[in-house]
């Protein structure tokens, strides 16, 4: 119950981070990534204030919190800006499918079962209807679905790779965001135009890393250490329909029969692959 219930509490917040995303898409994705990802790591810092040990951990597990963190928030921005928002955000949303399927292939003793396989068919139909309907919608096959479907897999396999590294504590995710922040400013600086900042742009940004890339990173851990990975990745099925939800609201978008079945098939397949034991 405690796992399920971090792990909420993380998926209330993500279910605000395609929105956010749009609000700030001019903004350059690595200034983004960096801004919100240094902001998130500033709840860890007073521990680490108090105990420096908490951020002495070993190089590949830093490694594996950089993938993580700074890959596939990038990733996911990138998606946001070159393809249909609500249907790029869907295309995402199959790393809880992933978690799922995945378990077997990455954590020992968990058995890859015909209802796994099934699943995951379901769940990539979900995301190819979401691509089609994207493509009538703007008359091309957009090429920002490679990064979304590339975010998810990096996200899916971040979270199961946890659990296969040596034992870290929940604070060390602030340094995996702090150097994550780094390294892209480091990338804008190089790769970037520089711009100007507005003070809205200033609170959104707060509010982004904060919140969806902040304070529920601290609580995805909490639920991946305490609970069960497979059921931790049905529960984030919720996240899927609140985050397109709130996009289809912010962005002004009607509810397409495409999406509302591509939504529907996408929960199916993490429900199928979740009664799999």
């Amino acid at each position: 119950m405690q796992a399920n219930l971090y792990a909420l509490g993380a998926i209330a917040l993500w279910a605000s981070l395609a929105s956010l995303g749009v609000s700030l898409t001019h903004i350059p994705p690595f200034l983004l990534t960096g801004i919100a990802l240094i902001i998130g790591s500033v709840p860890a810092w007073p521990f680490v204030l108090r105990d420096p040990s908490q951020w002495r951990i070993p190089l590949r597990t830093l490694a594996l919190g950089v993938y993580g963190l700074f890959a596939y928030h990038f990733l996911l921005f990138i998606a946001l800006r070159h393809a249909p928002p609500v249907e790029a955000n869907l295309v995402n949303y199959l790393w809880p499918l992933f978690i799922v399927v995945l378990s077997p292939v990455v954590l020992p003793g968990v058995a890859l079962r015909l209802p796994h396989v099934l699943a995951a068919l379901l769940g990539f139909g979900g995301a190819a209807i979401a691509i089609a309907g994207g493509r009538e919608l703007s008359g091309t096959l957009a090429w920002g679905y490679l990064p979304a479907l590339a975010a998810a897999f990096i996200w899916a396999t971040y979270s199961l790779m946890t659990k296969r590294v040596a034992a870290f504590p929940t604070t060390a995710i602030g340094l995996f965001g702090l150097v994550s922040g780094v390294l892209s400013l480091l990338c804008h600086g190089v790769l970037e135009p520089s711009v100007a900042l507005q003070p809205r742009d200033w609170g959104l940004l707060a509010v982004l890393g904060l919140g969806p890339l902040g304070a529920s990173f601290f609580m995805w851990d909490k639920a991946l250490k305490l609970g069960d990975a497979r059921h931790i990745g049905i529960l984030s099925y919720i996240t899927p329909l609140a985050s397109t939800a709130l996009l289809i609201l912010v962005s002004g978008r009607t509810f397409t029969w495409s999406i509302a079945l591509a939504t529907a098939m996408i929960i199916s397949a993490a429900v199928m692959g979740m009664r799999a034991r």
